[in-house]
């Protein structure tokens, strides 16, 4: 695929103005970003790239929460595909204290050509998004991480093709589990999210995740049994128990999630070649043994190097 075939299938196929959600995008954008992603990531590869901007481009980056894999990717995609992207922290900005929301919306507008915005509250990248004309990206909120899907089916596709599979989440029913279940409901996958009692996902994310399912012959479900979860499974994802921002639980988390650790006893359940996610950074021995992350069977460093990719082929439809 190139980028001019992406970019007129994108256009012909309702894309949304903002990326805060997984529900912003249907079956046919989503397909056409993992399409163009695999195609940049060749490209990269052979030391060429598909997409540069041909005009100066620069992009705000607003980061309330520090990162590694979300910064870096941001910054060197950007770099290249001939844009600039303005780093800028809370002790910066004081997004909704020093100035309304609104206000950075507005102000921002003016002088750059997107807005990628990595906050605590959905709802502030809700405001930024309304009172913004440029578009809006989710780098991370407290409701979901839809670049982090992105990553996470590219590397799926990788590994397994596009054809419906068994994708298992073990764990809370965080931000990055509402992402990953919306994502692979909207693709056709069979999607069991197995946490302990009290850290389901949103009702209202399943009942979306469902909803995308009955559309697209996949299937959602909630289970609070690992062992039964993973049993022939093709893809087990997991990630932190103690998230930022629920430091005070971790005592308690970290018992009632013991038995959800991915671990070889547990990931002898999958079928044999099945593949393990993790969206990093991992407590090691916590969630997710040593054993299983460094195996053969993880393919988590290769999910983390799609985050590049994907964020990359999004940026280039939304604003090429």
């Amino acid at each position: 695929m190139t980028y001019e075939q992406a970019k007129a299938s994108w256009q012909a196929s309702h894309p949304p103005a903002h990326y805060l959600s997984v529900a912003d995008l249907n079956p046919r954008t989503a397909q056409i970003v993992l399409e163009l992603a695999h195609a940049m990531k060749r490209a990269t590869h052979s030391g060429q790239e598909l997409f540069r901007f041909a005009c100066p481009v620069a992009l705000a980056l607003i980061f309330e929460k520090p990162s590694l894999r979300t910064r870096v990717t941001l910054e060197v995609g950007l770099y290249q595909m001939g844009a600039h992207g303005v780093y800028l922290t809370q002790s910066d900005i004081q997004m909704g204290k020093r100035e309304a929301v609104m206000d950075i919306a507005r102000n921002l507008g003016r002088w750059v050509q997107g807005v990628i915005a990595r906050v605590f509250l959905h709802t502030a990248l809700e405001e930024l998004a309304r009172f913004s004309d440029v578009p809006v990206i989710n780098a991370l909120s407290d409701r979901e991480h839809p670049c982090q899907a992105l990553a996470d089916l590219m590397t799926i596709q990788e590994r397994k093709g596009t054809q419906p599979l068994t994708l298992v989440w073990v764990g809370d029913g965080n931000n990055v589990c509402h992402s990953f279940t919306l994502l692979a409901a909207l693709l056709g996958h069979r999607v069991r999210v197995a946490t302990p009692e009290g850290y389901a996902p949103h009702e209202a994310i399943l009942n979306q995740a469902q909803a995308f399912a009955a559309q697209s012959g996949g299937s959602v479900e909630l289970l609070h049994d690992p062992r039964a979860a993973v049993a022939d499974a093709d893809v087990v994802y997991t990630d932190v128990w103690v998230s930022m921002g629920f430091e005070t639980e971790r005592e308690a988390r970290l018992r009632k999630f013991l038995p959800y650790q991915v671990n070889e006893e547990l990931l002898r359940l999958a079928k044999p070649d099945a593949i393990v996610l993790h969206c990093l950074p991992a407590r090691r021995g916590e969630e997710i043994t040593d054993a299983v992350l460094d195996d053969a069977q993880s393919a988590v460093w290769d999910q983390a190097e799609n985050r590049l990719h994907t964020q990359k082929a999004l940026i280039a439809l939304m604003l090429g």
